[in-house]
C-alpha cells in the first residue's frame, strides 16, 4: 500500500572508529555542510547536525522509500570518501562500522534539534560515552542488550 503521509524522524550517532577525534573543529562546519548536501539530495530533510570530534548527531525525515540502514550508508560512505580525499581528518578517516538510529516524535523535533545544537556546551560536562550511555538506558526496552561502542567496549 502506498503510504501517502508520513513523519518519519530519525535522530542518527555516527562514531568515528575506536571513538578517536577524528574530525577537527577548523573542518567541522565543512563536514557539516556536506553531509547535509547528501541527506538533502537522497528524498530526506535535515533538521540539525553536529559532528563532534568523535561522533555525530544527526537528526532528519526521510520518505517511508529510504530506510535508515540505507541513508546512513550513504552519509558514511560518501563523507567518508570526502574527509579522505580533502584531507580534512587527522590521518585515514573512518566511520564506526555500526551507527544508532532514534525515532523522534515530532512534539520531539525542537527539543532534539536544541540537544544537537548544544553537542559543544553538553560535551563540556559529560563525556560522550555517559551520553550515549544514557540514550541505551533510555530506550531500552527497544534495541538490544549489547550495542558495540568500540572493538573493546560495550554498553549493556
Amino acid at each position: 500500500m502506498k503510504v501517502e503521509y508520513n513523519n518519519l524522524y530519525t535522530h542518527f550517532v555516527l562514531t568515528t572508529i575506536h571513538r578517536m577525534p577524528l574530525i577537527p573543529e577548523e573542518h567541522r562546519i565543512r563536514i557539516e555542510k556536506y553531509i547535509t548536501g547528501i541527506i538533502n539530495h537522497r528524498n530526506c530533510k535535515l533538521y540539525a547536525i553536529f559532528a563532534n570530534p568523535e561522533h555525530a548527531h544527526i537528526l532528519i525525515s526521510r520518505a517511508p522509500t529510504v530506510s535508515e540502514e540505507w541513508i546512513a550508508t550513504q552519509i558514511e560512505e560518501l563523507s567518508t570518501k570526502f574527509i579522505n580525499e580533502n584531507k580534512l581528518s587527522v590521518g585515514n578517516f573512518i566511520w564506526q562500522d555500526s551507527c544508532a538510529a532514534f525515532s523522534v516524535s515530532k512534539g520531539d523535533i525542537e527539543k532534539t534539534c536544541k540537544y544537537i545544537l548544544n553537542q559543544k556546551e553538553k560535551h563540556k560536562k559529560k563525556s560522550f560515552a555517559d551520553e550515549y550511555s544514557e540514550f541505551i538506558e533510555y530506550y531500552e526496552q527497544t534495541i538490544q542488550p549489547k550495542i558495540i561502542l568500540t572493538p573493546n567496549t560495550t554498553v549493556k
